[in-house]
Formats: structure tokens, sequence, C-alpha cells
């Protein structure tokens, strides 16, 4: 089952450039079926990703959500009422409830996502989204995600039988559901922050510009202060960057803020802070090698930065975006 993410007009600005899926296909590296969902908004789409698509399409990375100003509800309608029928098929076939106990489990035994997720063979967002209860589990899958879990597959499935019984996975659901209601609303992970925050609930903002498009933050010398995005109310490390290198072109506003949690695993296709130092950073986008390394790109021009396991301590993972 795959993930519904956001309605967006990247189809528009395909045929206003006169562009084929094929030729999308294989800028993203991704099949032609794969474009034709992430047309549809059906697919999941990756923050790397996005940023190539509106480099293809040479548009502002804003253009391609779909809003109340476009005038196309019937878009943003049509997708809603699909997320809405394939909530319900997942809550009809358990896996929300087979997701949070995977996630109680995981948590008792002091386990990572990211622990988890390579034990059992998966990449880390395929394994975050069997806790959220997004994504359907094959045998062989549940095997594996059994044995990472130091359980036989009978144990598992007990296991989460006995906690469901319990009542103790009715507040993980109901956790889950709001991250993903928060997570996929109409304009995405990246989107202009409209929401309200508790009074008094602010974040920090930093940054200006510094040599060779990095930034200079100075975390004894805030610019602002903004409000919080929900899914930061309780990360007390988070920060945000005042976006002021030139070094993503066009494809971000230069008025955007850059929400940061330090403490968030980073994976592939993430945007993240590489602090380079105490008071200097650069952005990039996660990358990995054949060989399974990770490294880091930036653009205009584009450069690969090399990263060892000590540097990614200092690689902080860019979970908003606001435009």
């Amino acid at each position: 089952m795959e993930e519904i993410i956001f309605p967006n007009q990247i189809r528009m600005y395909r045929r206003l450039r006169g562009r084929s899926m094929q030729e999308l296909a294989d800028h993203l590296g991704v099949s032609l079926s794969a474009i034709s969902k992430i047309e549809k908004g059906y697919r999941r789409v990756d923050q790397e990703q996005l940023v190539r698509v509106a480099e293809f399409l040479d548009c502002p990375l804003q253009e391609l959500f779909v809003n109340e100003q476009n005038s196309q509800q019937e878009i943003v309608q049509a997708w809603r009422r699909e997320q809405e029928r394939r909530n319900k098929i997942n809550e009809k076939s358990g896996l929300k409830t087979l997701g949070a106990g995977l996630r109680q489990i995981r948590n008792e035994k002091n386990l990572t996502l990211i622990e988890v997720a390579e034990s059992a063979d998966m990449t880390l967002s395929v394994y975050h989204r069997i806790e959220m209860g997004q994504r359907e589990v094959s045998d062989k899958e549940f095997k594996n995600i059994a044995k990472a879990l130091k359980l036989s597959i009978d144990e598992l499935r007990e296991e989460i039988k006995s906690l469901d019984e319990k009542g103790m996975l009715e507040e993980i659901i109901q956790r889950n559901d709001a991250k993903y209601k928060l997570l996929s609303n109409p304009r995405g992970a990246i989107a202009a922050f409209n929401g309200s925050a508790p009074d008094g609930v602010k974040i920090s903002v930093y940054g200006s510009a510094g040599k060779d498009g990095n930034i200079v933050l100075d975390f004894e010398e805030e610019i602002k202060k903004v409000q919080r995005p929900e899914q930061l109310y309780n990360k007390k490390d988070a920060y945000a960057i005042n976006l002021c290198t030139r070094r993503l072109g066009s494809l971000l506003p230069t008025r955007s803020i850059l929400f940061v949690d330090p403490q968030e695993v980073v994976s592939v296709g993430d945007i993240a802070v590489y602090m380079i130092s105490e008071t200097e950073a650069m952005i990039i986008s996660i990358r990995e090698n054949d060989e399974g390394r990770i490294y880091g790109i930036r653009w205009n021009p584009e450069e690969r930065i090399e990263l060892s396991n000590n540097d990614m301590q200092n690689v902080h993972k860019v979970v908003f975006i606001s435009l």
C-alpha cells in the first residue's frame, strides 16, 4: 500500500515545459508507473526528489504544490477522498494495530528505528511507514521484523495481540494518526506554515550569510522567533534557520525558514544542516553510494561533501520548511 503525500502541479509544469514522463522518469531514476503515481499524488516523494523535479522543470519548489490560490480545489478534494479511503482500508486490515504493536515492542527492547530496519533488511522509510500503520507487510517482511526484534513469528503475533487486548496500543495509534494527518496535508511535509501553536510556543531562528554559500549560526544571538510547528512542540533541541544562502538557487524563496531537529534520524533523500564548525553550516542533500556509504550534495554548483561516521553526529535533519 502506497503512502499518499500531496496533490501537485508536476504534470502541468511538465507539459508546459514540453517534457515527457519518460524524461522525468529518467531524471529521477524511477519507472514510468512511478511518475504517473507521483503526478497523481499517490506515491511518496522525498525532499531530494522534489528538489530535482523543480530543477528539471525550471520552476520554484513551492509552485509544485496545489493550494487555495490555484483554484484547483477538485484536485485537492479528490486527493483527500483517496486519503480517507486508504485510511479506512488500513484500519480494517489491522495495519494500525500492527504498527503500534511493533513500536511498543521495539521501545520496550530499547531498539531504534534504524536498528530494526537494518536488521530486517529494510530501508528506514519503509519500516517507519509500517510502524505508522501506513503500509502492508508481506510474510517475509514480518519474519524479518520478528527476527530483528529477537522473537519468533508466533511470539511476535501473540505479543501484539496481548498488547492490543490490554489496551496498550490505542494511545500509540492516536499519536500515529495525528502525525500522519500533519505530514499528509495537501501541502505535504514542505508547506506554508499557517498553523497556530499554544501561546508562548515559539522557536528561535538563526543564520546569516557566510562565505561560499555557507550559513553562519550564532546560537547565542537569534534573528527572531516564529511559531513552532506542531511536530516540534516537545523537541527542546530543535531550532530554525533563516534561508540566507544562494546555494539553493530559486528553488525556495528567500523568506523561507528551515526547521531542524538534531535528534531525528537522517536518511537518504533528506535535506539536512551539516555543522562544519560550531558557528558555520551548509545545507546538503543526503545521498548514498553503491557501497552504502552516506555523503552529501550541495547545489548551484553541485558539490559532493564526504561525510565520515564522526561527521554524521553533526548532520541535523530538516523536518519542515516554511515557504
